[in-house]
């Protein structure tokens, strides 16, 4: 998806002068600083027409090549980043790994020995080379190429996985089941899962694929995506194998690299190796879905329902794509899409839930809150007896009953959830705040409040809920100290400053007051009574007359 700002570089052209790089350098870092990669590629192009041969803007201009998947850009450019003051790491993976695409193992083994040993070269490299020399039908040497990772922390999963790999490949099955029984000692995710139990079915190995199935069907909450394999090992299939040359090794190490950097929180360097893996395999559909969430991190939205849009009927992972398509919906308040989408998928899996409850959430956050608690009703229908990890669904069913002030089924729910967790902040706020609102069980209910304080001394709302408790059992000046934490922590927050000002007109603090009030007013938000405000503003508070906003 082109930005506003991409479009207008676009339409401007090329510049004409050199004096003008400077400004596209500029606007490009801009761009890139923003995270509209888009922008970035366009602006730095035009600064690097100006001054062709600039090290750092050809290679400003690779990276974002590649990361818009831009393969043949970003491979020419590549080429251009070589020979001079060291060779980008990033520019010899895709050429190496382009070589490999088209068959030039010579090309891709000399590509490869230029990797440096530190940086991303310490992981890079091993797995290239171990999988170019797999290429060659030279197993040893292609273990020995990848011991370097089995030295570095962290990095013994991904060792012993594309040993095993390698190692299957080549036909020594006792060996790489000794290393596969390595990947899965611990919690294992689905590709190591995927991999592992197509080489124990492979290999006659039934019962023990199902059981690896089935442990991961057990503890993730995305049980649905080891279905088809469940399925095909009931009707006896014997699925083919699923890295069947160097070249899919070489995409399932760079996805895997990509995959365990991007859970550290290094998305843009992930977005780079998921770009290079596809190129090496397009039908890489989990490398595709991280692309997509990338995008979807990034506010991306149209970027990541294209990524999406080619998993929607994949076996295993069409479910999960959909339900991203629609989160990726909703944020662009496209709701009547993904209300449909939601809809679809609610009715087409009558055993689920995470449709229903996320259908829920969106009636809720769309103010349509009868429709909310009746949707997160039929979940909890469908759910059964609730367990412990099911609060999170009672809580939001009374957020919504609340609102439409149905509150004896609120208060239920809100009790049932505690009883599942009894030291969850927000439960223990919630309850007990609305208990102290209608003069309920008080002391029982201000021990709740401060309990959640307790529990989350730095969340700014959980203060708020004490302050005004005490506000409204008639502690001001203890209110005032609570509500004045409270706005150091959620200085903008308009119902905050409100209830602080309120606290302060109680203790006879009339000019803070009045500030706190004017702060309110200039952050208001569409839930903000701002006449009632205003009204403070102009008259004060009559005696013992609460606030108008609550939270």
């Amino acid at each position: 998806m082109l930005s506003a700002l991409a479009l207008s570089a676009e339409a401007a052209g090329p510049p004409d002068q050199a004096s003008t790089a400077t400004g596209s350098y500029l606007a490009g870092r801009f761009a890139q600083h923003q995270d509209d990669w888009t922008a970035a590629a366009v602006y730095t192009g035009h600064a690097l027409s100006a001054d062709p041969d600039d090290l750092p803007l050809l290679r400003r201009s690779f990276l974002l090549k590649l990361g818009e998947g831009r393969i043949d850009e970003a491979l020419a450019l590549a080429t251009r980043t070589l020979g001079q003051d060291g060779d980008p790491q990033m520019a010899l993976a895709l050429l190496a790994a382009d070589h490999l695409v088209a068959g030039r193992l010579d090309e891709a083994e000399a590509t490869t020995a230029k990797m440096p040993p530190d940086g991303l070269g310490k992981f890079v490299g091993p797995l290239m080379r171990g999988w170019l020399a797999a290429g060659r039908g030279q197993t040893d040497r292609a273990l020995e190429a990848l011991n370097p990772l089995s030295a570095i922390g962290g990095f013994g999963a991904l060792y012993n996985l594309h040993a095993g790999l390698i190692l299957d490949l080549a036909g020594r099955n006792e060996d790489a089941a000794a290393r596969y029984a390595k990947v899965t000692e611990t919690e294992a995710p689905l590709r190591v899962v995927q991999i592992v139990g197509n080489f124990l079915e492979r290999t006659g190995r039934a019962a023990e694929a199902r059981k690896l199935y089935e442990a991961f069907q057990s503890g993730s909450p995305d049980s649905q995506l080891v279905e088809p394999a469940l399925k095909s090992l009931s009707a006896g299939a014997v699925p083919a194998r699923m890295v069947g040359d160097a070249r899919q090794g070489m995409a399932e190490a760079l996805f895997d690299l990509g995959s365990a950097l991007h859970h550290e929180g290094a998305a843009e360097t992930a977005l780079l190796f998921g770009r290079i893996a596809l190129h090496l395999r397009q039908d890489m559909p989990l490398a595709r879905l991280m692309i997509g969430d990338i995008m979807e991190e990034r506010d991306h939205h149209e970027d990541a329902l294209a990524e999406y849009k080619p998993l929607l009927d994949n076996p295993v992972l069409g479910w999960t794509a959909r339900m991203r398509s629609v989160d990726a919906l909703a944020r662009m308040e496209r709701n009547d899409e993904a209300i449909a989408a939601l809809k679809a998928l609610t009715a087409e899996r009558p055993e689920r839930t995470d449709a229903m409850i996320r259908l829920g959430d969106l009636y809720r956050y769309a103010k349509r809150f009868g429709e909310a608690a009746d949707t997160y009703g039929a979940a909890l229908s469908r759910l059964g007896t609730p367990q412990e990890r099911h609060w999170p669904v009672l809580y939001a069913r009374a957020m919504a009953l609340e609102k439409v002030n149905r509150w004896p089924e609120a208060e239920a729910d809100l009790k049932t959830a505690l009883s599942l967790k009894p030291e969850e902040a927000s439960l223990l706020n919630f309850l007990g705040y609305s208990w102290i609102d209608r003069g309920l069980n008080l002391d029982k209910a201000k021990a709740m409040v401060e309990r959640a304080v307790e529990l989350k001394p730095r969340d700014g709302y959980i203060v708020d809920s004490l302050g005004w408790a005490l506000f409204s059992l008639g502690d001001y000046a203890g209110a005032v100290t609570k509500l004045e934490r409270a706005v150091e922590l959620k200085p903008l927050d308009p119902t905050i400053n409100d209830h602080l000002g309120d606290a302060y007109w109680r203790v006879g603090r009339r000019n803070e007051a009045r500030f706190q009030w004017t702060r309110a007013l200039r952050n208001a938000d569409a839930d903000t009574p701002k006449d009632a405000i205003q009204e403070k503003l102009d008259k004060g508070l009559p005696d013992k007359q609460a606030a108008a906003v609550k939270p």
